[in-house]
Formats: structure tokens, sequence, C-alpha cells
């Protein structure tokens, strides 16, 4: 924990140190705390009761989000508190998909600053706003967004500061960081978003976004003031755009300890939910075949991520591409199409192979064709198009495998590809179905199914800390393999019995963290990434002094 700031209010204002009721009465007369608390002294167990009653009279969720968010500011240790206590049912409310709500009614509902705010008129001081925001404290995490696209929601500007903000609660809900050591980041490199730009209320740098060089050299001003600061940090992209996404990450992954959750998490994930179903329906891995709708950078990751895992169970890497089958909007993904991203192009299927698929010449093959064809044992949705999973699309796949794997997996909500309950209805209960985000479960014929949810809570807070605990200067491919094949462990699907999810319940991501850091710390010991040589016994106690707990520490 950081150092003491101060005495009286100002100790009161530091959301890292301030207890609250809880301060015991020593502390209160060494701090100057006497006559501006009221005279009891309450445990951080009372105060729990206090917050969950206070949350449990907010009439809808984004006055919970409001509510967390303001205590959040507050008193981290009671925020935090509540958060892991109440998990399953929190996560949902500090993050996806109200989160997204938030973000949007940013500037309207701006209370306290939080975080570092780096426009592009402010480049070449970006060292200088650091140092305001951060002081003296050291920073192990960094997330930063430049808002462009956040969520399925699009371009929300300044907003965006809200993902890291959320993001950065789980890193430390679920992957035990100490939050005064985690820092959120706002690019502002302008918004095209013209509604925010015509709101008097909106609060970020009022232009067009600036792209190409101009935009590079306010990212490259950033990772430079940010690593001269903080040499040993780890940095997260987090919601940029298709053109800079992946791009941005191998700008940057050597030169700066980093690693892009939206593709790289969503990829370990998204296949350890894989993974746990072709258990469940008897299917080796090495057999996959699988379809996913969504090319841009998340898609690209999940089929990257797919060929590592083949190649590991020994298929060919070329035979482990063919495979993956990527659709866009403009249907499958083929070598005849213009303008493919490099990533893209690595699975585009030759056009020869595929052209007679193309039943009505318009050089498209769909989506229905390409699964009534390809007969994937999981398909994965990451559109952002709601309800593009149709009964007809399903049932060609359920045609070819006995238990389909579908995973609908863009969020918000609104914006799942298919609901649960439809896509366990069109396959007879064969399905075994995840969504991004969080489902009640669905009664079929007597059978009670749990839907996962296939969040990157499971990965990205585990990987954080692992890193940390690893002192690793970078995050490896097979790093996140690794995280991926932690959690995949960790999965309850493996009988086969319908009605089992594909992972665990959310409220258990605080222990599967720990097990995922320790992967990603074997990892990167093992291909020699680690800060010093550790033994087996060395990574455990290093992941296990690693972990921040939400407990009032005394002052000193």
């Amino acid at each position: 924990m950081s150092a003491v700031l101060g005495r009286g209010r100002a100790l009161i204002n530091d959301r890292y140190h301030n207890k609250g009721t809880a301060f015991p009465a020593d502390e209160r007369v060494r701090y100057g705390l006497d006559g501006l608390l009221p005279p009891v002294v309450q445990t951080l167990e009372t105060q729990l009761q206090r917050v969950r009653s206070e949350y449990d009279e907010c009439r809808n969720d984004l006055e919970r989000h409001f509510y967390l968010r303001s205590l959040q500011e507050w008193n981290s240790v009671l925020f935090y508190r509540f958060v892991v206590e109440y998990l399953d049912e929190v996560l949902p409310i500090v993050y996806t998909p109200t989160v997204g709500l938030a973000c949007q009614a940013w500037s309207s509902t701006y209370r306290h600053e939080h975080g570092l705010y780096v426009s592009w008129p402010d480049r070449h001081r970006i060292g200088d706003l650091i140092e305001c925001v951060v002081g003296d404290r050291e920073i192990d995490i960094v997330v930063v967004t430049d808002g462009e696209r956040v969520l399925g929601l699009g371009d929300l500007g300044v907003g965006g500061m809200g993902i890291s903000i959320g993001k950065l609660a789980l890193y430390s809900a679920a992957g035990g960081l100490d939050p005064a050591r985690t820092l959120p980041v706002l690019l502002d490199a302008g918004t095209d978003n013209g509604v925010l730009l015509s709101d008097p209320l909106y609060l970020g740098w009022r232009s067009q976004r600036v792209r190409d060089g101009d935009y590079d050299e306010l990212v490259d001003r950033f990772v430079d003031a940010l690593s001269a600061r903080f040499p040993h940090v780890l940095l997260q992209w987090e919601d940029f755009a298709l053109r800079d996404a992946a791009r941005l990450l191998h700008r940057y992954r050597e030169r700066i300890c980093s690693f892009n959750d939206d593709i790289q998490g969503t990829a370990a994930v998204t296949m350890a939910a894989i993974v746990s179903g072709l258990s469940a329906a008897s299917v080796p891995l090495a057999d996959l075949r699988l379809v996913i709708a969504g090319a841009g950078s998340a898609g690209t990751g999940v089929a990257a991520e797919a060929v590592r895992a083949l190649v590991g169970c020994g298929v060919p890497e070329d035979e482990a591409r063919r495979r993956c089958w990527l659709v866009d909007r403009d249907g499958l993904v083929h070598d005849g199409m213009a303008d493919l991203t490099d990533a893209q192009r690595r699975f585009a299927r030759p056009w020869d192979e595929v052209a007679s698929w193309d039943e009505d010449g318009d050089g498209e093959v769909p989506l229905l064709d390409v699964v009534a064809r390809s007969r994937p044992h999981a398909l994965v949705g990451l559109t952002g198009q709601p309800k593009l999973f149709t009964e007809e699309i399903v049932r060609a796949q359920a045609t070819g495998v006995d238990r389909p794997i579908i995973l609908a997996l863009s969020n918000p909500t609104p914006r799942a590809e298919a609901l649960p309950a439809d896509l366990l209805s069109w396959t007879d209960g064969r399905a075994l179905v995840g969504t991004g985000s969080p489902f009640e479960p669905v009664l079929l014929d007597g059978v009670t199914y749990d839907i996962a949810q296939v969040n990157n809570v499971y990965v990205f807070p585990g990987v954080g800390l692992g890193t940390v605990a690893a002192g690793a200067t970078r995050v490896s491919d097979g790093m996140i393999t690794a995280a991926s094949a932690a959690v995949g462990g960790e999965a309850p699907c493996r009988s086969g019995a319908r009605g089992a999810a594909l992972l665990p319940p959310v409220r258990d991501s605080r222990r599967i963290s720990r097990a995922v850091a320790t992967a990603v710390a074997r990892q990167a010991v093992a291909e020699g990434v680690a800060g010093s040589s550790l033994s087996e016994s060395d990574v455990e106690a290093r992941v296990a002094a690693a972990v921040w707990e939400p407990t009032y520490a005394p002052l000193p």
C-alpha cells in the first residue's frame, strides 16, 4: 500500500487509506480525525451491512453502478470487500453490461477524479501529467483506452475512461492486485461522434480524431513517458478500434510489457470454453473445426489461439489454419477480398477452394453456407449483431455434430448473437452454450442448463497477477496459452452431462485467477522472460505475496 498522504480531511479523502467509521480510537487521535467522524467505531463487517442495505435500495442497475463508483472513490477497501463478497452479482454492475451505460453518460454524470487523462494538445508534457496524477505511488498495471470502440457501443470519446476504471476494478477484485498500484488511462485523440462534439456537457477534447502519424505520436509519447516513470509496468490495451488494436499490440509489445485483452484475453477464455465443450462431447482437441463470425481483432485473435492449441496437439500449422473459418459482414473471408488486414489474410480461404459455395455468384459465401459445409464443432460470435445465429444456422451446425458448441459472445446483452433459450430449444438441449454477458439458467424438458459467461475476467486478472509476480518483461503468446489451459483445467463440464456450464461460476474467479497467475508465471520462467530465475516454490510464493486482500491495515 502507498504511503499515507496526510491527516484529518486529507486522510479521509485518500481512498486507499480511508477507513471511514472503522478508524480505531488511537488512529483517530494520531491522525487528527476526532470530531470528523461519529464516535462509534465500526468493524468492516458492520460497514458491509450498511453498503448492502444502500445497494439494495438502488432502483436499477445504473444507479447501483453509480453508487459503487462513489464508494470506490471514497473507500477502496470497503468497495473491494463488497465486490469480492458478491462478485457474481456485482460483476455485471461494475463492468459489462452496465458499464456501457455509464460510459455513454460519462460527461453528464462526472463526479470525481480517477485516473489519467492524456489529450492530444498535452502530448508534449505527458511525464508531468503522470507525476500530477500518481505522485509518489508506484504502479504495476495500467489499462489504457482511446474510447473509440467501447464494447459494442462505438466511439464514446472521453467516456471510455469508464472502461479502464472498470477493468482495473476487476484486476483488484478478481486478481488481487493492489488498487493503489493501478492506473486507468484515457488517451484523448478526439472523437468522431458528432453527438458528443455537439453536447455542451462533453468533457473530452472537442475535435475530430487525429489519425495516422499524429495519432502514433500521441501513443509513442505516452508509452515513452510511462515506461520512463515505471520501467516494469504492465500495460493493457483496451477497446481500440480494429485499425489500431492489433497494430498497436505488435508495435509496442517488445517495447513495453503489454497485451491486448480484447485480442488475447478473449482468445484465451474462448479457447478454454471450446476445450471444455470438446471434452464434454468426447471430441479430441486435435479434431476441432471452428467457425468464427466476426473477423475483427477479437475474431482473428481467437483463430490464432486455436491454431496454437491445434499445433500443440501435433496438427501441422497449415492444416490447423484450415480448420478455422472466419466470416465477416461480406461473408467467408477469402483471398479474393480487398483490404484484408494481415491477421485476416492469414486465415483467408483460397477462392478457388470455396468458389463453388457461392451459389448466387455474388462473390460472397454467407454464414449459413459456411456452417453447413464446414460442420464446425464450435461456432463463435464476435460481431455485435443481435440474432445473427438464426434457427436455420444453428440447426445446420447441430446436424453436423452431436454436441454443438455455440458461443454468442458479443456485449452488451442486447447485442448477443442469439439467446441461450433459443439455442437449446433449436438443438433439443444438445448445445453447449456460452455467452459474453450473464444469462439466467434455462429450463428445458425438465433439465436446468447453466449458461457459462465466457468472460475475460477468468483470464486478464490472472495474467496481470502472474506477470507482476514473476517480474516478466513481456507477455508472450505462450503465457496467454498457459492462462487458457489453466482456465480450461477448472471447467466443470468434463462429464458431458447436460446442464453443466462450460466454465466455472464467476464467483470462483478470484481462486481461478491464482491458478492462472501461477501458470503464467511458470511459463514466463520457462521462456526466460521472468525478472529472475525462480523455482517452482518461488513462483507460488511470489504469486501469493503479490495478492492484495481488501482488509484494513493498521496505519503507522
